[in-house]
């Protein structure tokens, strides 16, 4: 069913792709569910809460190379076994560091390095706790509301390796009341503006990681699979520098429990490319609604 999903999301991105001239500097997100068990015969539920803030510090070094630096904190609480007297910290922490580069012929390229930790942080950190990835990214900007983008991004995760291709569209109209931003699957923003500070929108935002476990000698991990769909009505403060959000939309986020060792090698969105025989440790979680308030502080390009 989820693969499903991904397919769908990924196809319905694609046609409204859209690009952006902004840059969001420091955003803090937070997030709100209860998610069910599958198995409709159990009934058992927990509350989800997710937390997640990201920066972005970019240092033009000449006409054609800027370094990007930054970073993301999140934090996922929740009941594993859909027990909320035991709830879970599912904590990453990533340094974002890489370079845009101009190419020439409207074209440019973002490289970026993300080494993170990504555990429950409950004892001192080790070496599968410790995670790398990284994205390429090639952009053809065709006119000053256009442009096309390709690439990859690749991680290595407890679970094996993940391989995501990217494409997007970043799209603005010509009474600048419209615009899409889309790197997909990872991210896609669609927004209209109603008046200079009021806005009305969607966005979709996926992942595929995986957190250690080391509470109690755990010796598992926790694979997650997320994909968040939200509508939002936003409101702009000090020239719009600072966008406040509120957001209900429409979660499908699993959070498998697998024993340590138990791998996939490579997978390609959410399809392992050698199958998957693992020995799964809880139920798979139901798709649910989301609340949520996004905090934003946004600089022009």
């Amino acid at each position: 069913m989820k693969n499903v999903i991904t397919v769908f999301v990924f196809f319905l991105a694609i046609s409204v792709a859209q690009g952006q001239d902004y840059l969001d500097i420091l955003k803090y997100s937070y997030n709100k569910a209860t998610l069910g068990n599958i198995d409709e015969a159990n009934e058992d539920e927990t509350d989800v809460s997710n937390t997640n803030i990201e920066a972005y510090f970019p240092f033009p070094v000449s006409g054609t190379t800027t370094i990007i630096g930054g970073f993301t904190y999140e934090n996922t609480r929740l009941g594993l076994q859909f027990n909320d007297d035991d709830r879970t910290n599912l904590i990453m922490t990533r340094l974002n560091f890489g370079i845009k580069q101009e190419h020439g012929n409207r074209w440019s390229g973002t490289y970026v390095v993300l080494p993170k930790f990504a555990s429950d942080f409950a004892e001192n950190l080790g070496d599968r706790d410790f995670q790398i990835g990284g994205l390429a990214l090639l952009e053809k900007r065709y006119s000053s509301s256009y442009s096309l983008k390709f690439g990859t991004y690749v991680s290595s995760e407890e679970f094996g390796t993940t391989l995501t291709p990217l494409v997007g569209l970043w799209y603005k109209s010509d009474n600048d009341k419209f615009y899409i931003n889309a790197t997909l699957p990872i991210r896609t923003d669609i927004n209209y503006s109603l008046t200079d500070k009021l806005s009305v929108g969607a966005n979709i935002l996926t992942s595929v990681k995986a957190y250690n476990l080391t509470q109690d000698n755990a010796d598992q991990y926790v694979q997650e699979e997320s994909i968040r769909f939200g509508l939002f009505g936003a409101y702009g403060f000090l020239d719009n520098t600072l966008i406040v959000r509120g957001k209900v939309g429409f979660d499908t986020t699993d959070y498998g429990l697998y024993n340590t060792g138990d791998t996939i090698g490579v997978q390609v969105l959410t399809f392992q490319v050698n199958g998957d025989d693992r020995n799964r440790l809880n139920s798979e979680f139901d798709s649910s609604l989301f609340f949520g308030i996004d905090l934003i502080f946004r600089g022009d390009l």
